[in-house]
């Protein structure tokens, strides 16, 4: 259809609050630690209702871009990928638990992410990263037995790798798709003595990122994943 022709549709006035506060931000007219306008101050600006300024800023604030506290003035807040990943965790959980597919999927998007990520870490880990990889290597060691803190550990090595290139959209991502797998862990591992091959398989990407050795890193990662897919079972499976 003809944009010409197209016809007018008329928005909610909080629709059109959230554009105006949204506004505000884009523009560089409020910074992250800004206090935001009071209700009234907006109310009389933008000649709207409370409701319609509440509205607004409840979206803003789902999206991560405000901090609202009952009894004070709304606060910007700095966006980052952590926060801009966390707005999607309640949709993702819904997928996951409707849709064995996309269990897998997730699965599959995992792989090719972290061997992306181990490859980088391998090039740019550092004395104090492979220092700080190797001790968490050692409390996986030391709670052999433990289901809770023997994932709760894995789940650490792989986010500390991920840090390592210091791109935050990596980080993020890991950490997002490990919080989105965990309630699909079987625990099998810990019954059928699968954790002390985990710990090997660790110990072989720890250490081919500590030789600087991305071939190495990146096959000693995919051979661990592929692995463990297993482990991660959708719940009407």
């Amino acid at each position: 259809m003809d944009r010409v022709h197209e016809p007018i549709v008329r928005r909610k006035l909080s629709t059109e609050v959230f554009e105006r506060l949204k506004a505000m931000l884009t523009s560089g007219a409020l910074k992250p630690g800004d206090q935001m306008p009071s209700e009234r101050e907006l109310m009389e600006r933008f000649g709207v209702g409370r409701p319609a300024i509440r509205e607004g800023m409840q979206a803003l604030a789902n999206m991560g871009l405000l901090s609202i506290q009952h009894g004070e003035r709304a606060r910007v807040t700095e966006p980052t990928p952590a926060s801009l990943f966390g707005q999607v965790d309640d949709a993702a959980q819904i997928l996951l638990s409707t849709s064995p597919k996309a269990l897998d999927h997730l699965k599959e998007a995992r792989i090719f992410l972290e061997r992306g990520i181990v490859r980088q870490a391998a090039e740019r880990a550092g004395a104090s990263d492979i220092a700080a990889l190797r001790a968490i290597l050692a409390e996986q060691r030391g709670v052999l037995g433990d289901a809770e803190a023997f994932i709760a550990a894995d789940m650490r090595l792989h986010a500390r790798i991920a840090a390592i290139p210091g791109n935050p959209i990596f980080e993020a991502a890991a950490r997002s798709m490990l919080g989105w797998l965990r309630q699909y862990h079987t625990e099998m591992l810990i019954w059928t003595g699968k954790e002390n091959l985990t710990l090997v398989e660790h110990e072989e990407i720890v250490e081919a990122i500590a030789r600087a050795d991305t071939e190495a890193a990146e096959t000693a990662m995919v051979r661990h994943l592929e692995r463990s897919r297993a482990l991660y079972v959708h719940q009407g499976a």
